[in-house]
């Protein structure tokens, strides 16, 4: 059963290009399975996470996080009596925008357009990804996704400014999304901390000592998972720790969604809308673990010395490969050639390496960089 501020797949706003009933799924569900078989989504297998297949085939890469987060979603919007649907939909298609390298390729990416007054946003080019780079259909371009899941895959995350993004004004701009798609962005960080921490650990970059001493949250599980199994491996009490770690975290944002929802009185999409902030969010005591366990990644792995020759060597590849481009577009395959004689030539550019995969973009700067 659906609660009352659920959004209702009957009270969709549509597709771009209207298209027949499925017989046997609904609009959300055929949305899912067009990202599914997206080939923007398979490439997030070849796409760096945080750790680079140098360490280990074992960690995370973009692809099975967002399994991951698709996964948490599920759950807990369940738990919400929300779409569920559309939830899933919006969780498998959060990191489609993601270049390769992770952050570090997105942060050379933005550099390298801001030198021509553009921009790099992940969350607009996964947009732009599912409205016109996936080719599959001979009536439309793009995905065709509805518009709650376009809508979600801009607004998860992040408000925009409709004087700052006018062409991004049928979104709705002034209001907050549906909380199917604020959710996401919460669950996206439930996952994303709660595994860097296990590869972080993997990896020796991280050790128990560091989290007990730099991360309460983490502390006070792994003393309890230590009471509790007391001659288990070291390891395997890490592991359940981190289990409950994960549940603590899911379980409050459950349960501190609902209290918000109610003491807010919202009893519709439309009161969700028009709420003067988010109402998904952990409890402010969870919250400031969660800040605490953020910057403890940030400070001791995600800047971790050892890690830095990669960022460096991500964002050195990304620049040089798109200054190249700039200078010697007819190096580009023919299709973006093609679409740089419509559209400014650094944003086709930059739309050809965001797709690339990191294998990918290893060749392309072999075949045009390399020494």
């Amino acid at each position: 059963m659906l609660a009352d501020y659920a959004v209702r797949v009957e009270d969709s706003r549509g597709r771009r290009h209207p298209e027949p009933q499925h017989p046997y799924r609904n609009d959300y569900q055929r949305d899912r399975d067009r990202v599914v078989h997206a080939r923007a989504f398979r490439r997030l297998e070849a796409k760096t996470q945080v750790f680079t297949r140098r360490y280990s085939d074992h960690f995370r890469n973009r692809l099975t996080h967002t399994i991951e987060v698709a996964q948490i979603s599920r759950t807990i919007a369940a738990q919400l009596g929300l779409n569920t649907d559309l939830v899933e939909a919006l969780a498998l298609a959060h990191d489609l925008g993601h270049p390769p390298f992770g952050h570090s390729g997105e942060k050379a990416l933005d550099a390298a357009m801001r030198q021509h007054g553009l921009s790099f946003d992940h969350n607009l080019h996964a947009l732009r990804i599912v409205e016109d780079f996936e080719l599959h259909y001979a009536a439309f371009r793009g995905l065709n996704l509805t518009f709650e899941v376009r809508e979600g895959i801009i607004k998860h995350s992040h408000d925009y400014d409709e004087s700052e993004h006018p062409e991004l004004a049928e979104y709705l701009l002034d209001q907050r999304p549906p909380l199917e798609a604020q959710l996401i962005d919460l669950t996206d960080e439930i996952a994303y901390s709660t595994a860097d921490l296990d590869d972080g650990f993997e990896a020796r970059l991280l050790t128990i000592e560091q989290m007990t001493d730099g991360v309460d949250l983490f502390a006070r599980h792994y003393d309890q998972a230590k009471a509790r199994y007391p001659d288990a491996a070291r390891k395997l009490v890490f592991n359940e720790a981190l289990k409950s770690i994960f549940d603590s975290l899911v379980g409050d944002l459950i349960t501190n969604t609902a209290q918000r929802v109610q003491a807010a009185g919202v009893r519709s999409v439309q009161g969700v809308r028009s709420h003067g902030e988010r109402l998904a969010a952990f409890s402010p005591p969870v919250e400031a673990e969660r800040r605490q366990l953020k910057e403890f990644l940030y400070e001791n792995l995600y800047y971790s010395p050892s890690l830095a020759i990669e960022k460096e060597d991500a964002e050195r590849i990304t620049g040089e490969l798109f200054a190249h481009w700039m200078e010697e577009p007819d190096d580009l395959p023919r299709n973006y050639r093609d679409k740089a004689l419509h559209e400014p030539l650094p944003r086709v550019i930059c739309d050809y390496i965001a797709g690339m995969t990191d294998p990918f973009i290893y060749q392309q700067y072999e075949k045009y960089c390399g020494q």
